[in-house]
Formats: C-alpha cells, structure tokens, sequence
C-alpha cells in the first residue's frame, strides 16, 4: 500500500468564551473529545478524506471556560491496498499526519482569542482505542 498527502483544509473552526465562575483550588479539567471520519469519493476508490475532530464543550455538571469545535480533513491518494488491515494501517497512519495539525489549530484559536494557549498533549501513539492493538503487531513504517 502506497498513500500520499495531498493537502488539509479546516472545515470548522469554532471557539466561543463562557463566563465561568471557577475557585481558585479548583483544578480545571478540559477532558477534548476526538473523533474521527473516513471517506472515499464515489467513482474515484484513490481519493480518501480523513476528517479529525476535537471538541470541548462546557456543561452544568462540567463547566468549561470555553468551548471549541475543531475539523480538519486531509485529503489522500491511497494505491495498490490489499486487505482491510492496510487500509487500516493507512486510516491509523493518516491521523497521525493530520493530529499535529489539529493541535496547531486548537493553540492558534485559542491565542488569538487572547486566552491562555491551550497545548493539545503529544500524542506518539494512537488517538484512539480501537487503533491501538494495531502496534501489537508489525506494521510497516516505510507507508510513503
């Protein structure tokens, strides 16, 4: 299997400021929400668009100082893939391309609302839960 990174684009980007109250011992817990889409263009099985998403939004129980809702889609030409485990292993290494860029967007968004920088962490192995038996076994690191 053979992908390459054709480009990303932001589909949203959406902060908003919440006036809340927080005590000063009070530990302040972000707790971002990933997610994730897959995509193919219909008549063109090489093009693949992997859309990664954050989202952290206050609630009564869990007041947040604000809320972000951050998308970004990176566009692939992914070839010659031949099971389900390769597209797999493209779908795992096409999110970690694309999650540096996210955690670019979510600290420019919030330092340009003149707010403290909110530092997404380093993520070197996987975002999410369903990924991560892949590393249980060889995957090959030379994907182009």
């Amino acid at each position: 299997m053979k992908f390459e990174f054709k480009g990303i684009t932001a589909e949203e980007l959406s902060f908003k400021l919440n006036r809340v109250k927080l005590n000063p011992e009070e530990k302040l817990d972000i707790k971002p929400q990933f997610s994730r889409q897959v995509r193919k263009v219909t008549g063109n099985e090489m093009l693949n668009f992997i859309a990664l998403s954050v989202k952290i939004q206050s609630t009564e129980a869990e007041p947040k100082p604000f809320d972000i809702n951050v998308t970004l889609v990176g566009v692939f030409e992914v070839t010659d893939v031949k099971n389900e485990n390769e597209e797999r292993n493209f779908v795992i290494e096409g999110t970690k391309l694309i999650y540096p860029y996210l955690r670019s967007a979510v600290t420019s968004l919030t330092a340009n609302a003149y707010i403290a920088p909110l530092n997404l962490p380093v993520i070197s192995g996987s975002i999410f839960p369903e990924d991560r038996d892949v590393y249980a076994f060889s995957v090959d690191s030379n994907l182009n």
